[in-house]
C-alpha cells in the first residue's frame, strides 16, 4: 500500500522541475504546460469520486489493477507524444493512478480495527510524504542528465513494479461482492447525513488545505521575497514534509494508544500554534527564511498527526461504504486544495510580503481544529467517547 499509494504521490511531483524545458519542447506558453499540474489536481479529484463505488461494488484490487494499467498506457502517450494538447491528454489519463491514494486507506480499514487503522495508515501516509519530497529531486537530475523524457521513462519502469507486485501480492479485501450501483446510491444519504463524516471530512480538508496553500505560495515566498536560489527553495519546500514524515510516524506509534479524536486534536494544535507563531514574528518585524520555512515544519507535523487519524474516523463513520468515504472525502480535500492553492498564489505579491500566505494556513488549521473539536462534541452526545 505505500507502494501503491506512493507511485501516485511520485507522479503528481516528479516532472516539476521540467515544466520549462517541456514548455519549450512543445513550443507553447509555460501557462499551458501549467495545466498538467492543476487539470491534474482537477481529474483526480473527480476521479476519486468514482473509485470508492466502483471499488465497493467490484472489489479493491481488480480497480487497482485497472487504474495501474491506465497509468502505464497514459504514461506511454506521454512519452510518444508530440504536442503539448496530446501530452496534457495523456497527463489527464495518468491521473486513474490516484486510485492508490484513495484505496490504501480503504484497503487499510478493511482490514483492521478502527485504532490499528489509524496507525497503519500513519506508516502508508509516511511514505506518500517522502514521496514528492524526493520526487522533484529525482525529476530534476533525470533531466538533467537525459531530457525531461527520462523522467516518464522512470514513472513507466516503477509502475509496472508496482503493478506486478500488486498482481502477486494484494488480496481482496471486500467480502462477498459488494453492492450494486442502485443499493449504493440508497445508501448516500446514510453517509452525507452523518454530522462525524462530515466534521472528519472537513478537518482532513482544511489541514490539507492549509499545505496546498503552502504549495501555491511558498515558491514565491522564497525566490520573489526571500530572494533563495534554485537549491535552497528545493530544500525549504521539503520543510513540511520533514515534519509530516515525523508526524505520522508518531500516529503510527500512538494512536492505538491514544485513540483518534485526541491525536486529530493535538495534530491541529501544534498546526495551528506553528502557524500562529510565525505570523505574529513577522507581524513583530521577524521575518526571515529560516523562521517562516521552520515554522512550516509544524504545519507538516501537525498534519501528520491529524491526517490518518481524521482518515481513520471519517471511513469507520460506515464501515460498509468505506470506499465511497475515501473517495467522496479525497475529492473534497484536493478539491478545495487546489482552490486554497490557487487563492494563495493569487493574493501574494512582493508588497504584501508573506503576511497572506501566513493568515491563510493559520485561517485553514483553525478551522481544521473546530472540525474535529465538533467531532468529539457529536461523539460524546451520542455516548461513542
Amino acid at each position: 500500500m505505500i507502494l501503491v499509494s506512493g507511485l501516485s504521490a511520485l507522479n503528481m511531483s516528479i516532472f516539476l522541475p521540467s515544466l520549462n524545458v517541456m514548455a519549450q519542447y512543445f513550443d507553447t506558453d509555460y501557462a499551458v504546460m501549467q495545466l498538467a499540474v492543476s487539470g491534474y489536481l482537477a481529474t483526480t479529484a473527480l476521479l476519486q469520486i468514482v473509485i470508492g463505488p466502483v471499488s465497493d461494488r467490484f472489489g479493491r484490487r481488480p480497480v487497482v489493477l485497472g487504474a495501474l494499467a491506465i497509468f502505464l498506457a497514459a504514461t506511454l502517450g506521454c512519452l510518444m507524444a508530440q504536442s503539448a494538447g496530446t501530452f496534457l491528454l495523456f497527463r489527464m489519463l495518468q491521473g486513474a493512478v490516484v486510485t492508490g491514494i484513495a484505496l490504501s486507506r480503504a484497503i487499510v480499514r478493511d482490514m483492521v480495527p478502527q485504532e490499528e487503522a489509524a496507525s497503519m495508515i500513519g506508516y502508508v501516509t509516511m511514505g506518500m510524504a517522502l514521496v514528492p519530497m524526493l520526487g522533484p529531486v529525482v525529476g530534476g537530475l533525470l533531466d538533467e542528465l537525459f531530457g525531461w523524457h527520462a523522467t516518464f521513462v522512470f514513472l513507466l519502469v516503477a509502475g509496472m513494479g508496482v503493478l506486478a507486485l500488486v498482481a502477486a501480492d494484494q488480496g481482496e479485501t471486500v467480502a462477498g461482492e459488494g453492492v450494486g450501483f442502485a443499493e449504493q446510491v440508497r445508501t448516500y444519504p446514510e453517509l452525507l447525513t452523518s454530522p462525524r463524516f462530515w466534521g472528519y471530512t472537513l478537518c482532513m480538508a482544511f489541514a490539507s488545505g492549509a499545505f496546498f496553500a503552502y504549495l501555491g505560495g511558498a515558491s514565491f515566498v522564497a525566490g520573489d521575497i526571500f530572494g533563495l536560489g534554485a537549491a535552497q527553495t528545493g530544500l525549504a519546500l521539503g520543510c513540511p514534509a520533514l515534519g509530516y514524515a515525523v508526524g505520522n510516524g508518531i500516529s503510527g506509534r500512538f494512536s492505538r494508544r491514544a485513540g483518534i479524536n485526541r491525536m486529530a486534536l493535538v495534530g491541529t494544535a501544534v498546526a495551528s500554534a506553528g502557524m500562529g507563531l510565525s505570523l505574529a514574528l513577522t507581524l513583530g518585524g521577524i521575518n526571515a527564511p529560516l523562521v517562516f520555512f521552520g515554522l512550516c515544519t509544524t504545519l507538516g507535523l501537525g498534519n501528520g498527526m491529524t491526517l490518518p487519524n481524521a482518515t481513520a474516523g471519517q471511513l469507520s463513520v460506515r464501515p460498509h461504504l468505506a470506499g465511497t468515504a475515501s473517495g467522496l472525502g479525497g475529492a473534497i480535500m484536493i478539491g478545495g486544495g487546489a482552490a486554497l492553492s490557487a487563492a494563495a498564489g493569487a493574493m501574494l505579491s512582493t508588497r504584501t510580503g508573506t503576511l497572506p500566505l501566513q493568515a491563510l494556513m493559520l485561517g485553514t488549521s483553525l478551522a481544521s481544529m473546530l472540525a474535529i473539536l465538533l467531532v468529539i462534541r457529536r461523539e460524546r452526545r451520542l455516548g461513542l467517547a
